[in-house]
């Protein structure tokens, strides 16, 4: 419910396993000092992913409106273009596409038929591919991870939509709800997924309806705690929300 829980969390989260292959030395990080100083911060604006739904504008007004909330207590903030290409999109479909098609083969034949229809309908194709296509997509996430972090190079730390819409009907699969194009809604988190760049989703206000907005806060490799701290200086910045709903 506030920054704060989610840096409890990482005290336990970032302790070491040697299980885990891809750990890192355990560092000592203060994890709970979250108080961070805005004044000067270089801020970017990342409003156009170049592919995918077309931000919402409930959810772009309510992205600038914390911009602006960000540069009245002295940061600087500049628009970031457009950085990934529906090339970087497609081309990762095709890999995971097969590599969930794989995994689902692996499966019997009654576990199979449990999965979503959406999803299988979406994986099935992967039989369909070729293993160049598969390979040039799979080289489209060293692709984005490079422009990705190029594009973020010269800030401190980057605002965005956590998702261009805030919701979608229950009975449907995804946003789109179409198998041909299910990554549509997650044009925003991708590139700094695929980057391994950390982010933070935090709400940022309500549509008309009461949905909630996620605000985007992704800073550089291995900046998780500043992530935090920048997270927690706009919860001090937007104010107490509604009461929790018991």
């Amino acid at each position: 419910r506030k920054v704060s829980d989610s840096a409890w969390l990482m005290t336990v989260l970032t302790r070491p396993d040697w299980r885990d292959t891809m750990s890192l030395p355990y560092q000592s990080i203060p994890w709970l000092q979250l108080e961070r100083k805005v004044r000067g911060l270089k801020i970017g604006l990342h409003l156009d992913a170049g592919w995918g739904l077309a931000v919402e504008p409930e959810t772009r007004a309510a992205i600038e409106a914390a911009a602006r909330a960000f540069e009245a207590v002295g940061a600087v903030v500049e628009p970031i273009p457009a950085f990934c290409t529906r090339a970087m999109a497609d081309g990762m479909d095709r890999f995971w596409r097969m590599r969930s098609y794989l995994d689902m083969m692996a499966l019997p034949a009654e576990r199979r038929e449990k999965i979503l229809p959406y999803i299988r309908e979406w994986v099935a194709t992967g039989a369909t591919l070729s293993a160049a296509e598969v390979f040039t997509g799979y080289s489209q996430m060293g692709a984005l991870r490079e422009a990705a972090v190029a594009a973020c190079q010269p800030y401190d730390y980057v605002l965005s939509p956590t998702s261009p819409v805030p919701s979608f009907p229950a009975e449907w699969a995804g946003p789109t709800n179409d198998p041909a194009q299910p990554f549509e809604h997650i044009a925003f988190t991708l590139p700094y997924n695929m980057s391994e760049q950390p982010a933070a989703s935090v709400n940022c206000g309500f549509t008309r309806s009461g949905l909630p907005i996620g605000l985007q806060i992704a800073g550089h490799r291995h900046d998780d705690l500043g992530v935090m701290q920048i997270a927690h200086a706009w919860e001090q910045l937007r104010g107490a929300e509604p009461a929790w709903p018991f």
